[in-house]
Protein backbone atom coordinates (compact mmCIF):
# COMPACT_ATOMS: atom_id res chain seq x y z
CA UNK A 1 0.00 0.00 0.00
CA UNK A 2 1.54 3.44 -0.99
CA UNK A 3 0.90 6.61 1.21
CA UNK A 4 -2.45 7.49 1.73
CA UNK A 5 -2.61 10.70 0.22
CA UNK A 6 -6.19 10.43 -0.19
CA UNK A 7 -7.34 10.78 3.53
CA UNK A 8 -8.31 13.54 5.43
CA UNK A 9 -5.61 13.42 8.24
CA UNK A 10 -2.08 12.70 7.44
CA UNK A 11 -0.84 9.14 8.21
CA UNK A 12 1.40 8.71 11.00
CA UNK A 13 2.29 5.26 9.27
CA UNK A 14 5.96 5.04 8.24
CA UNK A 15 4.55 3.83 4.42
CA UNK A 16 8.23 3.55 3.53
CA UNK A 17 9.42 1.13 5.28
CA UNK A 18 6.06 -1.15 5.08
CA UNK A 19 6.35 -0.86 1.30
CA UNK A 20 10.30 -2.03 1.62
CA UNK A 21 9.01 -5.18 3.65
CA UNK A 22 9.43 -8.76 2.49
CA UNK A 23 6.37 -11.22 2.75
CA UNK A 24 8.99 -13.09 5.02
CA UNK A 25 9.42 -9.92 7.39
CA UNK A 26 5.85 -9.91 8.58
CA UNK A 27 4.98 -11.76 11.91
CA UNK A 28 2.16 -13.44 11.88
CA UNK A 29 2.26 -14.59 15.68
CA UNK A 30 -0.71 -12.80 17.27
CA UNK A 31 -3.26 -14.35 14.18
CA UNK A 32 -4.47 -17.43 14.97
CA UNK A 33 -4.51 -20.44 12.45
CA UNK A 34 -7.51 -21.05 10.25
CA UNK A 35 -9.16 -24.41 11.10
CA UNK A 36 -12.01 -26.51 9.11
CA UNK A 37 -14.41 -24.72 11.51
CA UNK A 38 -13.42 -21.16 10.26
CA UNK A 39 -14.00 -22.17 6.35
CA UNK A 40 -16.83 -24.26 7.15
CA UNK A 41 -18.78 -21.50 8.59
CA UNK A 42 -17.31 -19.27 6.21
CA UNK A 43 -19.68 -16.60 4.23
CA UNK A 44 -19.35 -17.04 0.49
CA UNK A 45 -19.37 -13.77 -1.20
CA UNK A 46 -22.74 -12.94 -3.23
CA UNK A 47 -21.34 -11.34 -6.46
CA UNK A 48 -22.00 -7.74 -7.23
CA UNK A 49 -24.94 -6.18 -6.23
CA UNK A 50 -27.79 -6.22 -8.76
CA UNK A 51 -29.94 -2.74 -9.36
CA UNK A 52 -33.78 -2.88 -8.99
CA UNK A 53 -37.06 -1.07 -9.25
CA UNK A 54 -38.50 -2.23 -5.60
CA UNK A 55 -42.19 -0.87 -4.64
CA UNK A 56 -41.98 -0.31 -0.67
CA UNK A 57 -44.83 0.79 1.54
CA UNK A 58 -43.85 4.68 2.46
CA UNK A 59 -43.60 3.99 6.63
CA UNK A 60 -41.45 1.06 5.45
CA UNK A 61 -39.07 3.27 3.68
CA UNK A 62 -39.72 6.12 6.31
CA UNK A 63 -38.35 3.43 8.97
CA UNK A 64 -35.75 2.37 6.97
CA UNK A 65 -34.35 5.77 6.08
CA UNK A 66 -34.22 6.77 9.69
CA UNK A 67 -31.61 4.82 9.93
CA UNK A 68 -29.00 7.47 7.82
CA UNK A 69 -27.21 7.03 4.63
CA UNK A 70 -26.89 3.06 4.35
CA UNK A 71 -30.70 2.45 5.05
CA UNK A 72 -30.43 0.52 1.58
CA UNK A 73 -27.35 -1.95 3.06
CA UNK A 74 -29.30 -2.45 5.81
CA UNK A 75 -32.68 -3.54 4.02
CA UNK A 76 -30.40 -5.76 2.00
CA UNK A 77 -28.82 -7.73 5.24
CA UNK A 78 -32.62 -7.43 6.41
CA UNK A 79 -33.51 -9.30 3.48
CA UNK A 80 -30.89 -11.45 3.70
CA UNK A 81 -31.80 -12.69 6.86
CA UNK A 82 -34.97 -13.35 6.04
CA UNK A 83 -33.72 -15.76 3.24
CA UNK A 84 -31.51 -17.56 5.39
CA UNK A 85 -34.38 -18.21 7.73
CA UNK A 86 -35.91 -19.86 5.28
CA UNK A 87 -33.52 -21.48 3.91
CA UNK A 88 -33.39 -23.25 7.22
CA UNK A 89 -36.36 -24.38 8.10
CA UNK A 90 -36.39 -25.66 4.46
CA UNK A 91 -39.02 -23.70 3.06
CA UNK A 92 -38.89 -24.15 -1.03
CA UNK A 93 -38.86 -21.03 -3.45
CA UNK A 94 -40.97 -20.89 -6.19
CA UNK A 95 -39.23 -20.17 -9.75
Amino acid sequence: MKSGKNTKMPSRTDWKRIDAMRDEDIDYSDIPKLGPDFFKNAILWPGPKKQITLRIDPDVLTFFRKHGRSYQTTMNAVLRKYMEARRAAGVKTKL
